[in-house]
């Protein structure tokens, strides 16, 4: 409509004077006396056109992001900057968000992670699922899980926009990610750590020193894209090929068919495969690095610390401490 009323107004607006004219000589005027108002009205539908189409077009609507977590009409916060409940506690803001809605909101990534999450018997389960139970239990709410996140970075995204109270998704405390959101203490520390292709690894090697080789490493290290060790592997590994899959057992596929030299992971994860099956050390070896750590903490927005301090005492004074042999043993239930 837009071009059509564009088009029309410019050739109204160059013939209506010869229009006029033409209008006030006619032998017909007496007849045909409504021509010059007619006219005159046509003229100025014109320029209030020309005025429209030649202002900035309108852009359409942006697409509709998911809303940041409210629990209704904002809560009245009393001078001292805490808000009252309806039990009558008072809380602070963020913590009374939580209370006032019944449910605390955990994202945690929609691709199965055993023994950390996981669904059984269409139940979802698992260590860290537990883990978000107890917090919320303690807050005396339910919990609700939002597993759209299809990456561990999205679930990272997911809490900095305000769509998820905390983030518990085996979550790699990163300096990128921090600059979104802020991280709990760790909650479980685990060692990097490789998986290699023995005969490519024995190529490259040349019987020099394990250490060596592995510290100045020059040959292709296989990580999930957009995760914590593609990050990793870029500052630990700067002389290496890195190459980036999908997921991890695509990792794993290139891997066993000499595509890539190394699976660059944490120490569990590597330690899984041996320990799913044991044959696989025939033709790959592993490689633990004593010195690089990998923490995995809760992500909670920096809108909220109070909800991040009470999620630190929370994990301080809990008495079961995860440790990669108690979530290797997990792996059996």
């Amino acid at each position: 409509m837009q071009y059509t009323l564009a088009r029309t107004t410019r050739m109204t607006i160059q013939e209506l004077p010869m229009l006029l004219t033409q209008a006030r000589n006619s032998s017909t005027q007496r007849r045909h006396g409504w021509l010059i108002p007619a006219f005159m009205l046509l003229g100025l539908c014109g320029l209030a056109g020309m005025a429209w189409s030649a202002g900035p077009a309108v852009a359409r609507a942006p697409a509709v992001a998911a809303a940041p977590l409210e629990a209704g009409p904002a809560p009245t916060v009393l001078p001292s900057g805490l808000v009252k409940v309806a039990d009558g506690r008072m809380l602070a803001p963020g913590i009374a968000r939580i209370v006032n809605r019944g449910e605390l909101v955990v994202a945690m990534l929609g691709v199965d992670t055993p023994p950390f999450f996981y669904v059984k018997k269409g139940e979802l389960v698992g260590l860290e699922v537990d883990l978000a139970r107890a917090i919320a239990k303690e807050l005396k709410v339910n919990v609700r899980f939002d597993r759209s996140a299809r990456t561990f970075n999205e679930v990272v995204d997911v809490v900095a926009r305000r769509e998820a109270d905390l983030g518990i998704s085996k979550l790699s405390r990163t300096l990128a990610r921090a600059q979104m959101i802020s991280f709990t203490e760790p909650y479980l520390r685990l060692n990097h750590a490789f998986i290699l292709n023995r005969v490519k690894f024995a190529e490259l090697a040349r019987d020099r020193p394990l250490p060596v080789v592995v510290r100045e490493f020059k040959g292709s290290i296989g990580v999930i894209a957009k995760s914590s060790f593609s990050d990793y592997a870029g500052k630990n590994f700067p002389l290496s090929e890195l190459r980036e899959f999908p997921n991890w057992g695509d990792v794993l596929k290139a891997l066993e068919k000499g595509q890539i030299m190394a699976a660059y992971r944490d120490e569990f994860e590597i330690k899984r495969i041996l320990k799913s099956d044991p044959t696989a050390s025939l033709t790959l070896r592993t490689v633990t690095f004593k010195d690089l750590e990998d923490t995995l903490g809760i992500a909670v927005g920096i809108q909220d610390p109070t909800l991040l301090a009470y999620v630190n005492q929370f994990l301080a004074e809990g008495t079961e401490k995860l440790t990669i042999d108690k979530v290797l043993k997990a792996l059996d239930r």
